[in-house]
């Protein structure tokens, strides 16, 4: 029997404390008064629930409180808010299988997405715990005898977190775990194309912060449209660090926004991505990581393979795989199990794909598969699609762009630097992969003159990235990094800072003044 939309949300809704009307607005209670979303499943346009956004005044009340919760669990020391966190991922654990369901059916992903994306914010919880007793500065030489100069750190305040779609928990975890066991209170902003996972997220934090005894407004969140509430959270003076993820088009605006007012920002933008596959490659290795690239989440990730391309010696060869494979993709429900892809998030990706499919054919570009919108039952809402592979050349304007849809342009190379020229040659740097046997191949693409791209791999393809690497890329990818390493110290403000426990006053540079 088929699985339906209605009677997954019936069955998932109670246990994540989800009702037919929901209030948009959390800092330490729920309210919210404002415009009316409407959230429609994907999958069949289902109406799932409204969720009533803040108002002016509401976002205003909810930035407040987080900032005043700010205050306190600042004081909290750092192992016991990683205490919290811990037990925030013990909590998703226990919801990993509802909460992945209600990420399909708000944001059309196939069930195996939709519990990774719940893995990942388990997984940075983990990570989040093990940092928040690594938190640690440095004792620095000083030149002045009788003199200690050290280096350490504090929290900022509040972080606000704009969220796209496409990841509509993950990117709030991957920010909200380090900037929590950082000291800080943080003030979401999903997308309001999917309010309802953010809501769903909040209650459980807010759960865990009570039964911790601090105060829930650390996970405060604010529902409504970037025009209203997004605007607000940019320009406001209580937020000092604006982490956004989208469009490079969005995350210009903010980044201008928030630096007016001398805030700083961690931007997660577009992404280009592409796989370079040369003659000694595991062809059947690289055909696996392109089709999951390209495929993967209707091609609706920041990550996805926009391009293929591939040694002139086996390109005619590989792209007879390579439309093979594209065949076998099963296209329906993301929730019965099987399907490979769900439909795009609205009719204006819809719409957008079909513009750039339309814009190649126009710069002379040959589609060998794919493009057109699927009919039958779930068809009838008008988002699924056939992915698409294009024949095309790096330097059109289209290709240059990134288009949100499972658009693959496949073109040819002669020699390595040829290739690697061709992949760094647009304006996103966010994701690349290299295909090779040729150990040179492999350190070249690695090196200062390989990939230009915040994230370069070997035999892999360009999704997937691992919460223990920093993931985040440059040129209009922003050049903001997320989780990895040292990536906390994004969430932390640096501070010199020198104790002089002799009894003389000597000066730097061996400065004397007035004597």
């Amino acid at each position: 029997m088929a699985i339906t939309v209605k009677k997954t949300a019936a069955e998932i809704f109670p246990r994540l404390g989800l009702k037919a009307k929901n209030p948009g607005v959390f800092a330490g209670e729920w309210f919210g008064s404002g415009a009316r979303i409407e959230c429609r499943s994907p999958i069949d346009g289902t109406v799932l629930a409204t969720v009533v956004a803040a108002t002016p005044a509401e976002y205003s009340r909810a930035s407040a409180a987080a900032h005043r919760a700010a205050l306190a669990w600042r004081e909290v020391p750092a192992p016991k808010r990683g205490e919290v966190i811990r037990r925030l991922g013990e909590t998703l654990r226990a919801h990993k299988a509802d909460l992945g369901r209600l990420v399909s059916l708000e944001a059309g992903k196939i069930i195996a997405e939709g519990e990774g994306e719940v893995q990942e914010m388990i997984d940075i919880c983990d990570f989040a715990t093990g940092l928040s007793r690594q938190l640690h500065g440095l004792t620095i030489a000083s030149e002045r005898p009788g003199h200690r100069m050290m280096e350490q750190w504090h929290p900022l305040g509040v972080v606000g977190i704009i969220s796209a779609f496409n990841f509509p928990v993950a990117v709030w975890s991957w920010n909200s775990a380090l900037a929590a066991v950082c000291g800080n209170a943080t003030l979401w902003k999903p997308s309001e194309k999917t309010p309802l996972t953010a809501i769903a997220c909040a209650k459980l934090a807010e759960k865990v912060a009570r039964a911790s005894g601090v105060d829930p407004a650390i996970f405060s969140l604010v529902c409504g449209d970037g025009p209203s509430v997004g605007e607000l959270l940019a320009a406001d003076p209580r937020v000092p660090l604006v982490s956004a993820t989208g469009s490079t088009r969005m995350g210009r605006h903010v980044g201008e926004v928030v630096a007016k007012r001398f805030g700083r920002s961690l931007l997660e933008l577009g992404g280009n991505n592409a796989i370079i596959v040369t003659h000694s490659a595991d062809l059947k290795m690289a055909l696996r990581a392109i089709l999951f690239g390209a495929v993967g989440t209707a091609g609706q990730r920041c990550t996805s393979t926009r391009r293929v391309i591939i040694h002139e010696s086996v390109y005619r060869r590989f792209l007879k795989s390579l439309i093979e494979a594209y065949r076998q993709v099963k296209i329906g429900n993301p929730l019965e199990s099987g399907t490979l892809m769900g439909p795009l998030i609205d009719v204006a990706a819809v719409e957008n794909m079909m513009n750039a499919i339309a814009a190649a054919k126009q710069h002379g570009g040959s589609v060998l598969y794919g493009g057109r919108k699927v009919g039958g039952a779930l068809g009838e809402n008008g988002l699924y699609v056939t992915p698409c592979i294009i024949e095309a050349e790096n330097h059109w304007s289209v290709v240059q762009h990134e288009t949100f849809a499972p658009i693959l342009y496949v073109m040819t190379y002669k020699t390595l630097d040829e290739a690697i020229a061709l992949q760094n040659a647009v304006p996103q740097g966010l994701s690349s992969a290299i295909f090779t046997h040729d150990l040179r191949e492999a350190e070249i693409f690695l090196s200062a003159r390989g990939s230009d791209c915040g994230i370069a791999n070997v035999n892999i393809g360009t999704s997937g990235a691992e919460i223990g690497g920093a993931f985040g890329g440059e040129k209009e990818t922003g050049g903001g990094r997320e989780s990895g390493s040292d990536a906390w110290r994004a969430y932390m403000r640096r501070q010199t800072a020198t104790v002089n426990y002799s009894r003389e006053l000597p000066l730097a540079q061996g400065i004397k003044f007035g004597e």
